[in-house]
């Protein structure tokens, strides 16, 4: 049962490191296929790759569609309701960058660019470009 902590809906959501990767690679990665999931470096297993793709489906933060060159393909892409998620994604990875002990990945800008020259114009230019990319609107 969930409480009224509105904290705890979000970690009910994102209770694993995968949906928010997931998310990460149709932010940043132009991912949209299964196979381009499995294939980002940390490595998912497929059942659970399914499984959070599901998951984000039914909570609407994603979609999925059929691609219209290849019919028996499925393509992903962001809600309005994913793309909200983009100052939480910057912010993490912001906050990564400030404390992690470990030597960051050199293409976090890809990320963080945008972010770090400025938070609130980084999400504005990020999100609108996703909207347009995502088809939100």
């Amino acid at each position: 049962m969930r409480s009224d902590c509105p904290l705890n809906y979000g970690i009910e959501i994102f209770c694993d490191k995968w949906s928010l990767l997931i998310i990460r690679d149709l932010m940043f990665f132009g991912k949209r296929y299964f196979n381009e999931f499995l294939h980002s470096e940390e490595h998912i297993a497929t059942n659970l790759l399914a499984d959070r793709l599901s998951m984000l489906e039914k909570e609407k933060i994603i979609r999925k569609s059929k691609d219209t060159q290849h019919k028996q393909k499925i393509v992903y892409s962001l809600t309005e309701k994913g793309i909200d998620l983009l100052p939480v994604i910057l912010t993490i990875g912001l906050w990564s960058e400030k404390h992690a002990d470990i030597k960051l990945n050199p293409g976090r800008d890809i990320i963080l660019g945008e972010a770090k020259k400025g938070l609130t114009r980084g999400i504005d230019k990020m999100r609108k470009k996703l909207i347009k990319e995502h088809e939100v609107g």
